[in-house]
């Protein structure tokens, strides 16, 4: 019988378990603590990982993505080391972060969608038939 998932898929899922608790509970700046992995991708030979993240929303305090992604960036070599403890896999693969920007555009599609509900559409009065 085969199996549901591959083994990329189980890695992937993996790495997005670990790295999130890497960042929730090692990480020493605050800023990264507030970082959701959102979705991790493998190469098909498993050298690369790219995890896409998005920002716990703070009111009041807007943290810009790309400063970030670079900040995720330079603590990959540290991510990496606390993950290669964790992962059982013979080489742990390069870490590459990316924003997931897909929060950001359903926000904007439920606004787009609220306000279009909100406003009669100008073709719902061509509707009507005319007074005689």
């Amino acid at each position: 019988m085969p199996r549901e998932f591959s083994r990329s898929r189980r890695v992937e899922e993996e790495i997005q378990r670990i790295v999130a608790e890497i960042l929730r509970q090692r990480v020493r700046d605050p800023r990264l603590q507030r970082v959701i992995i959102t979705d991790v991708r493998v190469s098909r030979d498993l050298s690369v990982a790219r995890l896409y993240f998005s920002v716990m929303p703070v009111p009041g305090d807007a943290l810009d993505p790309a400063m970030l992604a670079t900040s995720l960036e330079k603590a990959s070599g540290f991510i990496r080391r606390e993950l290669a403890q964790a992962l059982k896999v013979r080489a742990v693969p390069e870490l590459r972060f990316s924003v997931d920007d897909g929060l950001d555009q359903a926000r904007r599609l439920d606004q787009l969608i609220d306000e279009a509900v909100g406003r009669p559409s100008a073709d719902a009065s061509d509707d009507t038939p005319p007074e005689r």
